[in-house]
Parts: C-alpha cells; structure tokens; sequence
C-alpha cells in the first residue's frame, strides 16, 4: 500500500471557500475567498484560468456544477443566487431572486437538476425552480421550522426529499414536491406526495451545531456531524428511524461523503480525510486516517499557551503534572480545516473512486522572541507571535489503491 492517497495537490489561491468540477473534469470552478469565482482548465501539464465570474458583491458560499445541463449554480453572503449558463466562450448569469434577509450559505442541485436548493442564515432553505413561461428561476420558501443558520444540505435520490443540517444542533427532512416540476407517486410507502415544505423528520441527536449532511447511494441512510466531534447515522428515516451516535477521538468534522452503501468519509479540523464503514449487521466504526500522519515535537509551543490559558482562567487543579501531553499529529496534503468534499469518478458497481477535498487557513506559532515570568505578558507574547498561513489546497484523493470500499 502507498504511504498517501492523495494523487495530485494543487494550489490555486492562497485559500478556497468552495469548489466545483466540470461534468468531465476538465475544469474546475472554485472561490478564492473573495466575491469572485475562479474557472481553470487543464492543457497538457498545468491549468490555465478561462474565466472569472463575478457578479456578487461579497464571499461566494456556494458552488454546485450540474453533471448533465453543464449549469453552474453560485450563491454568496450577498444574499443572491446565480445561474451560469455557457453560451459560446463566456458565461451568462442569471439572477435567482432568494427573498432572504441574511447571507446564503450553501447550495446544490438536485438529482434530476430540475431545482436546487440553496441553506441560508436567514433561517430558511430556498427551493428554486426554472419557469419555462416567463424565462427565470423562481424560488419557494422553507420557513419557520428552523432556529438557527442552516449549513449544509442534501438532496434525497428521489428528488423530493431534501435533508437540512443546522446550527440549532438538529437535521430535518423536508418534502419539496412542486406542482408542474416534479411527478407524483415517486414515494413507495406512501400513496400520496407530501406538501412542499411539509416536515418528514426532525432528528434532535446533537447538542451543537450541526454540518456536513448527506443521503446514502441509495437514501436508506442519512449521515451528518455534529460540532462535539461526533458523527451521526440514521436509517430508515421516514418511517422508523433508527440511529447511531459515534463519538470521535479527534477533532469535529465539517462535511461527510459516502463513497458506497457502508462507507462514509468525513473531512474537518484534523486536516485528514476519516474513513467510516458499517459491518455486516450495521453498526458503524472508525476505520482508519486517509492521509499518513505527520509528527509533531512533543514540546508544543501551541500545548505551552493552552497550558498557560488554564492556569489563567483557574482550571489547573493543585497535585496535577505540569507536563501537557504532545499534540497529535494532523494530516499530510491538507495543513489545515478542509472545508468541502465534492465526489469525482464512480466505478462500474457505483461506488466513488476519486473524491476532491478544498482547505481554508493555517494558523502557525512562532518562537517566542523575549521569554516573561508574567503570566499575562507570557501569555501575550504567545499571542504577538502568532500567524496565519494559508492551505487554499485542492486535493484529489484515489481510493481505488488504497481502501477496499464496503458496498
């Protein structure tokens, strides 16, 4: 076995928000932190920039690449949604009217890419829509059922079911049949189609804030994380759901991808993909690091100011060991929070076989230059010698060599 599974790293931007591949992954579209997005093709031996998208006023959120209609979708903090259509060399937008009072967070288009649907701080999931009579994308509203910013969606493969994770700490399923767009009986245990907006579940598993939501290849298992390092499983969720809490030894993690039926990948603040596969009877497990590990010294600088923190704020206790213990090694490709997680090629039995991961900033300390016996000035002169670098990475990751994937 190779010592990585990361097969090409490239470094557009000093630090990428979000990212998107062209339906033959020729291009990328990505946002370089700013209001801008950013589209690259690959010649021969290096990527050239075609295009720069720039119709928003402030941090595009949002990115999503329609695989058949070849659309790009793009939202941002401005509270705007465009639809990019190629027509020729260049790429015309088309303004989505969100109705939102707060920045819009995420977006994605659904299976079929007849609506998509975008998770804002507004408290409010928008599902929009293209009306052929009038020659524009529309919007319906999802309000008054969340309590907090929703920040990740994902759309069930049925097209109608779409699943909401939260800052509220909870994950919702709602219905999102529009009249004219979708077609009925698309749901087996019902005989009727659920109202548009009208609640499936509400899943109240994590006690902080909620990211990272996804269906599985065949929507019998929703997977999402919670902000207190725990990932959640839950199968048959409209009828009778039935979860599973894993808690992590590491850090939170930011967004999940299945790769099949009983494999999960989830990516976040320890820099390092996390595999995750259920056994024969169902349940669950952390597998293993994707990336190799990188050691750190024992003697932390970063330890050092955590320790002096808490003897600041009172939390040492008298007859405790003043050694801290090291910090643990984070990934190899990434050197900071990887953000975002977008799925490449698929195999002949469905599973994914290449996935991409997109990483924001790096925070790096320095030596101390002048040493302190004052607790505040010690403390201080940590802080003074503090920096941040920037991963702006995007990877692409190959399973195929390096993980045998549970279908």
């Amino acid at each position: 076995m190779a010592a990585t599974a990361a097969v090409a790293i490239h470094q557009f931007a000093e630090c990428i928000t979000c990212h998107a591949w062209s339906p033959d992954q020729s291009m990328i579209a990505f946002c370089p932190n700013n209001n801008e997005v950013h589209i690259y093709k690959f010649f021969t031996d290096k990527w050239e920039k075609l295009h720069v998208l720039s119709k928003h006023d402030q941090i595009v959120s949002g990115i999503d690449w329609s695989r058949s209609s070849n659309k790009i979708v793009t939202v941002s903090h401005d509270r705007n949604s465009y639809v990019w259509t190629q027509e020729g060399s260049d790429w015309v937008p088309t303004l989505v009217i969100l109705k939102l009072n707060r920045a819009a967070l995420c977006v994605q288009w659904s299976p079929k890419e007849n609506k998509f649907a975008v998770g804002s701080g507004a408290k409010s999931v928008c599902v929009c829509y293209y009306e052929q009579e009038n020659n524009w994308w529309i919007s319906k509203v999802i309000r008054k059922r969340h309590e907090s910013s929703v920040t990740s969606i994902a759309w069930h493969p049925n097209n109608v079911y779409l699943a909401t994770a939260s800052t509220d700490g909870k994950c919702r399923v709602f219905s999102t049949f529009i009249k004219g767009v979708d077609k009925r009986g698309l749901q087996s245990s019902t005989s009727t189609d659920p109202k548009f907006g009208e609640q499936i579940a509400q899943l109240d598993l994590s006690s902080t804030w909620a990211f990272g939501v996804r269906w599985s290849p065949s929507g019998k298992t929703l997977a999402y994380a919670g902000h207190n390092s725990m990932i959640y499983f839950v199968d048959e969720v409209e009828s009778a759901p039935a979860a599973q809490n894993l808690t992590l030894r590491d850090l939170p993690l930011r967004d999940v991808l299945f790769v099949s039926e009983r494999m999960v990948i989830g990516v976040g603040f320890d820099c390092n993909p996390m595999i995750f596969a259920a056994d024969e009877t169902g349940l669950w497990s952390f597998v293993r690091f994707l990336d190799e590990r990188k050691a750190t010294p024992s003697t932390s600088k970063a330890s050092q100011l955590s320790e002096a923190l808490g003897k600041l704020y009172g939390q040492s206790k008298q007859g405790t060991s003043d050694t801290v213990e090291p910090s643990k090694p984070r990934g190899g490709a990434h050197e900071n929070c990887i953000t975002c997680i977008v799925p490449l090629t698929k195999g002949r039995d469905g599973t994914i076989k290449r996935f991409s991961t997109s990483g924001l900033y790096s925070i790096y300390i320095a030596e101390p230059p002048i040493a302190s016996n004052s607790l505040f000035e010690h403390v201080m002169t940590f802080l003074a010698t503090c920096f941040t670098g920037l991963d702006g990475k995007i990877v692409v990751w190959d399973l195929e060599n390096h993980v045998t994937i549970a279908k």
